[in-house]
């Protein structure tokens, strides 16, 4: 059994908070300036080229991507083999959210009583924790800020079975073309399909944590993926809504085994700043 220390979580969710608010990864900066090289709307490619600019001061200058630093997601894969010792693991993450939002001063966007005096709790928490128990002795720890304009756009359909693949094409299409430029294209879109709706909706969002652009390795859900992002591109809405062939920069579509009279369809999307930082303690 291998002990980690619960202030060893909390250093890293709070450095995780920072770099994924100040730096954009390696991958999406690749789709972005891809995307400027092929966009074929001369303003859809000024907009590509002043985000790619934003990327570069951000990181730079370390302020943040965006004025909207999002609702902290933190992703746990927590090895079975491990013993967390010194504190608590929840509000050592929390405490963690806390020090990452307040050291690095980024907007802080969490307000209690959500409908109805929503105040702010002036310090980003508390966070949204997933957790996994997986095999080993070590624990990874995932921050994805989620910001507000991208995640107003989820949607979940619970399909009949007789639906199938066309029905699950025309509905992420339909959510993105009433989306328009609200959740600030290009987008990365995250599906989950079968099992059950809430864990649909956790699959579509993680399944943005994968490298952009990357297909399933499945054949046949790539296929899906690779027609959706034509359809979706096809629509015109552009870079930030500007018009243009770039709307969504990657589909990533995650699946599970489901019951044999549901269909659930989750749509989760990340706007151009898919931003998401992961260390492994």
């Amino acid at each position: 059994m291998r002990e980690i220390e619960a202030s060893a979580i909390t250093q890293a969710v709070a450095q995780l908070c920072q770099q994924a608010n100040f730096e954009l990864g390696d991958d999406v900066l690749a789709a972005l300036k891809q995307a400027e090289q092929t966009e074929e709307s001369p303003l859809g490619r000024e907009v590509l080229s002043q985000l790619l600019e934003n990327a570069r001061i951000a990181k730079q200058e370390r302020v943040p991507l965006c004025q909207d630093c999002g609702t902290a997601v933190v992703f746990l894969d927590i090895g079975q083999e491990t013993h967390i010792i010194g504190g608590d693991l929840y509000p050592a993450v929390a405490e963690g959210v806390r020090q990452g939002y307040t050291q690095g001063y980024l907007r802080k966007c969490i307000v209690s009583r959500p409908f109805s005096a929503r105040i702010n709790t002036r310090d980003n928490t508390p966070p949204v924790i997933h957790t996994e128990i997986v095999p080993g002795d070590q624990v990874k720890i995932t921050v994805m800020p989620k910001g507000g304009g991208a995640e107003n756009m989820s949607r979940l359909a619970m399909f009949k079975p007789g639906d199938g693949r066309q029905g699950v094409i025309n509905f992420v299409v339909r959510t993105i073309d009433e989306a328009g430029g609200n959740p600030c294209p290009p987008l990365t879109i995250g599906l989950g399909i079968g099992a059950t709706s809430e864990k649909a909706m956790l699959l579509a969002k993680k399944a943005l944590l994968r490298q952009v652009a990357k297909p399933n390795p499945d054949p046949e859900i790539a296929e899906l993926e690779k027609e959706v992002l034509s359809r979706v591109n096809n629509l015109g809405i552009g870079p930030m809504g500007f018009g243009g062939r770039t709307t969504a920069l990657a589909v990533h579509a995650e699946i599970m085994p489901t019951h044999i009279a549901s269909l659930p369809v989750a749509v989760n999307l990340q706007c151009h700043n898919a931003r998401h930082k992961e260390i492994t303690l």
